[in-house]
């Protein structure tokens, strides 16, 4: 397959809405779902306008030679050296975690004239607890997503105009490899190469952003939390659950420490957690989260089974995350007696209710799906999404086929 840049172009307007204002770019998400390339992207874009390349700096903090035997201040002084006077600079630092005091860098860059910083990380504590400390409000966190279905089908060159597509079996590749846009590459070289892939990332991210950042001695523990987190995607879990399932396998973790390991999980991107919501009382509550993971393919490292068997928690990770990319805050919603998968805020600050099914062929799924959200007596649009071809809305609730959804501009 030959290379294709996708142009995320969500990330690169929010990005352009931020250019040459003063705050720093902060760009987070999981390894290889494509910070360091929406970094190229944009600076390619601002190439295109009456930006010289004398104007950029670019620095990868992957590569040693960046960034052995140098120290902040050096790293510093570098950089100030190629400032070109009187004009705009822009400068990118990628991977900027691996750099000692990294964010005294960033605040000495900040203080300059005519100096635009934008960098990349991996871990959401790592950024929003150190540079929060010293950059309080001057920086404004982008975190990327791999893969949307959209840009999935996009990268596999398939024109969602043609009518006749079989969108489910589409989904159910995207689903079954990957949606991290190296994986999508890997994909003509069969699926071995994927899962060889994925493997690799994984085993990366546990060692190097978690077990050795958070001196864990409990590896396989900590491998069965996370195995166990994968395996009820969807479903309300808490930490005391998870430790009695442990303990009923002869592994003693108490449940702080089982808290803990999902939420070096969460801060490293692999799973994302949503908060229960009481419609009725108006509240967020502080237990039985939901979690999802980052990209559904990586269910064939932690729990490696056919996605037929769950494919309705499948269905509700892809739409969480495809709500998570259009900016929504997202909680469950709970009722007395019910429940609705998503109630979001959008980007205006408006409430939408969201009820997702793989379909709703039968009376009692029907029933199952529509009543919570007839129980919700005010007048915010609510959204049925399932596979079925000819959806039937009813007493105001709008049933949308899920696939047409997902590819909505």
């Amino acid at each position: 397959m030959n290379k294709k840049l996708i142009e995320r172009k969500d990330y690169l307007d929010k990005l352009l809405s931020y250019k040459d204002k003063e705050i720093i770019k902060v760009v987070t998400g999981l390894r290889r779902s494509g910070k360091s390339t929406l970094l190229e992207l944009f600076r390619n874009r601002l190439l295109r306008t009456h930006i010289k390349p004398e104007q950029t700096q670019f620095y990868n903090f992957e590569l040693p030679e960046n960034y052995l035997n140098k120290t902040w201040e050096i790293l510093y002084f570098e950089i100030k050296s190629k400032l070109q006077a009187n004009i705009p600079n822009y400068i990118f630092l990628d991977e900027i975690q691996n750099i000692a005091d990294f964010e005294k860098l960033v605040d000495g860059l900040y203080a300059n004239e005519n100096v635009d910083v934008y960098i990349t990380g991996l871990n959401a504590n790592l950024l929003s607890s150190e540079l929060a400390t010293l950059l309080s409000g001057r920086y404004i966190e982008i975190s990327i997503l791999p893969f949307s279905f959209a840009e999935y089908l996009e990268v596999r060159g398939i024109d969602t105009g043609n009518k006749y597509l079989n969108y489910e079996t589409l989904f159910y590749d995207y689903v079954n490899e990957t949606s991290l846009p190296k994986g999508v590459e890997l994909r003509e070289e069969g699926f071995d190469k994927i899962y060889e892939y994925l493997e690799a990332l994984y085993a990366t991210i546990i060692e190097k952003d978690i077990t050795q950042r958070h001196k864990i001695n409990d590896k396989r523990a900590f491998g069965n939390v996370a195995k166990f987190v994968a395996a009820n995607i969807g479903s309300p879990i808490s930490p005391s659950s998870i430790s009695k399932v442990l303990k009923a396998d002869n592994q003693t973790v108490h449940n702080t420490t089982v808290e803990k390991y999902i939420e070096y999980l969460v801060a490293s991107f692999v799973f994302y957690c949503v908060n229960r919501f009481d419609i009725r009382g108006k509240k967020q509550l502080a237990t039985l989260e939901k979690y999802y993971l980052v990209d559904l393919g990586l269910l064939n490292v932690l729990v490696g089974r056919d996605r037929t068997a769950d494919r309705g928690h499948i269905l509700e990770n892809a739409v969480y995350l495809e709500l998570l990319r259009r900016g929504y805050k997202i909680w469950t919603g709970t009722l007395r007696n019910g429940e609705i998968d998503f109630t979001v805020k959008n980007r205006n600050g408006e409430i939408e209710y969201y009820q997702v099914s793989w379909e709703i062929s039968s009376v009692e799924t029907a029933e199952r799906e529509f009543t919570p959200l007839e129980m919700v007596k005010d007048n915010y649009p609510k959204f049925l999404l399932t596979t079925e071809s000819f959806p039937q809305s009813r007493a105001g609730i709008i049933h949308k086929n899920v696939f047409e959804w997902l590819l909505e501009k």
